[in-house]
């Protein structure tokens, strides 16, 4: 029988993974569908000098701000930094490398990364500072630059809903990355909120197959910031 891919927390899911100088890809867009758990875990290992890819880096304090905060990331490769001062303060001061991505070149680096594409042309950035360095070539009288697939040493994802065979259901908005950090990863984490039997998620509901999930921590109360506020006036 194949051993249960549920581990009861989040710390356990990655005891015997994570490392220092790893490269982890990590879901979420802004303050929607992280693995806040798994971040906690990965920052209470204390593993140092890692590569994080994921879209931003929180905020200030939570999600991957954290690990901003005690110095275990060292590059970032992302397209959004705009609500984090402490990656501001490090990336300005020198203290933190960055690797920029347009938003959806990252989105496509992470899934040629999980289909086995080495890589592909863009015509996204030709003429930027983003293809300095990079190969480009004309096709069709277009020029395009050459993008690197990305592939991670874990994954760590946020979904809604699980099976005990790793199936996942992603809610709305929150499916962001976290498809394509998963099928990036050798090793996937999935941290969700609801915990089902096998065969209780309609096969055409599964946004994402178990075969790319290895391990499932149960985060059933998650805080679900919300990063921008907005409220409607009330009438006088």
């Amino acid at each position: 029988m194949a051993a249960s891919k549920l581990y009861p927390d989040a710390a356990s899911a990655l005891a015997d993974l994570v490392a220092d100088g790893q490269t982890l890809a990590v879901g979420g867009f802004g303050l929607c569908g992280i693995p806040e758990a798994l971040i906690a875990a990965l920052r209470d290992s204390g593993a140092k000098d890692l590569t994080a890819i994921s879209n931003n880096a929180g905020v200030d304090g939570f999600g991957l701000g954290q690990l901003l905060e005690t110095r275990q990331i060292r590059r970032m490769i992302s397209s959004y930094v705009g609500e984090n001062k402490e990656f501001e303060r490090q990336f300005l001061a020198g203290e933190l490398e960055l690797e920029f991505n347009p938003q959806g070149t990252l989105a496509e680096r992470l899934r040629a990364g999980g289909a086995g594409i080495p890589a592909f042309f863009t015509a996204t950035g030709y003429g930027t500072v983003v293809a300095e360095g990079k190969e480009t070539r004309e096709f069709g009288g277009k020029h395009y630059v050459l993008e690197t697939a990305l592939v991670a040493d874990v994954s760590l994802v946020k979904a809604w809903k699980a099976d005990k065979a790793g199936n996942l259901v992603f809610r709305k908005t929150a499916r962001n990355f976290n498809p394509a950090c998963a099928m990036a990863g050798k090793v996937c984490v999935a941290e969700v909120e609801e915990v089902v039997e096998v065969g209780a998620i309609d096969p055409d509901q599964v946004h994402l197959p178990g075969i790319y999930v290895d391990r499932i921590v149960h985060n059933p109360s998650p805080e679900k910031r919300i990063e921008q506020r907005t409220v409607r006036q009330e009438n006088k």
